[in-house]
Formats: structure tokens, C-alpha cells, sequence
């Protein structure tokens, strides 16, 4: 499981230029599920976006995690954070879960965090989406369950 964390002051999606969801101060994750990916991934990707500490505290460091601030999630599923391109310019996207196996696993990850008392709004799945945002500090952080 891949995850591109944004630590944003407001982000939104919107679906046929509707918007759909849309958080004020929190994380907007951009989530991909790779083949291979179990409740093992989620959670240890749970415990990452929880405890991650990237939320600044009196003293101007970042030393506060997403539940310490009352922050939001916008989780947006992107399965072409498995691009690969080492073999020419157009990507493949063999790495990724497949659909039916990726949107559970996203949904899933989504209900452990809503569990832990976040507030969670969602992109849609399979769907052409538009999102916008205001990156905080910029503050984007890489996190991949298989770099453990």
C-alpha cells in the first residue's frame, strides 16, 4: 500500500464538477493498493497516518499528529502511485491491485480510521476526479507498507 500524505489548510474533490468532499485543516492522502496488499498493509499504514507527526506544536515544530490537532482526512484512491516507467514513458500499472480487490482494501482502510475517531471524507473510486488543495508548510510525506 502507497500513501501520499499532504498536510493541507483545505482540500476538496470533485466528481463531473460537482464536489463531492471536501476537509478544512488535516491530511489529504492520496491511497494506492498493490497487489499482494492484506489488513497487514492497513494497518500498519493506520498506525502511520495516526501517529505521523507532521503537524506543528506551540514552538513551531512539527511534533503533532493528526489527532492531537482535531485534523480531517481526504482520502482519494490513486492506483497510479504504482506507475512504473522503467520501461520506456508510458507507464504500467501491473503493480497495482486489482480494482475489485483495491477499492475494498481502500474502503477498509477508511472504516479503521473513521473507527479511531477521525473525521474521513472520500474521493469515489474508479472515477475521473478533480482535486484541489492548499498545501500547508509544504508539508508531503511518501509512505509505502512494504518499506518497513
Amino acid at each position: 500500500m502507497r500513501i501520499l500524505v499532504q498536510r493541507v489548510k483545505k482540500a476538496s474533490v470533485q466528481v463531473e464538477a460537482k464536489e463531492i468532499a471536501a476537509i478544512q485543516h488535516g491530511l489529504l492522502l492520496f491511497v494506492a493498493v498493490g497487489e499482494g496488499d492484506d489488513s497487514k498493509d492497513i494497518e500498519h499504514m493506520v498506525n502511520k497516518v495516526l501517529n505521523l507527526r507532521i503537524f506543528p506544536d506551540d514552538s513551531g515544530k512539527m511534533n503533532l499528529s493528526i489527532r492531537q490537532v482535531s485534523g480531517e482526512i481526504l482520502s482519494v484512491p490513486q492506483f497510479t502511485l504504482y506507475a512504473d516507467t522503467s520501461g520506456g514513458n508510458r507507464p504500467g500499472f501491473e503493480q497495482s491491485a486489482q480494482p475489485i480487490i483495491a477499492r475494498k482494501l481502500w474502503q477498509d482502510f477508511n472504516s479503521v480510521l473513521i473507527s479511531n475517531g477521525l473525521i474521513v471524507k472520500t474521493g469515489n473510486f474508479g472515477a475521473e476526479m478533480q482535486v484541489n488543495l492548499i498545501n500547508d508548510g509544504p508539508v508531503t510525506i511518501w509512505l509505502d507498507s512494504k518499506a518497513k
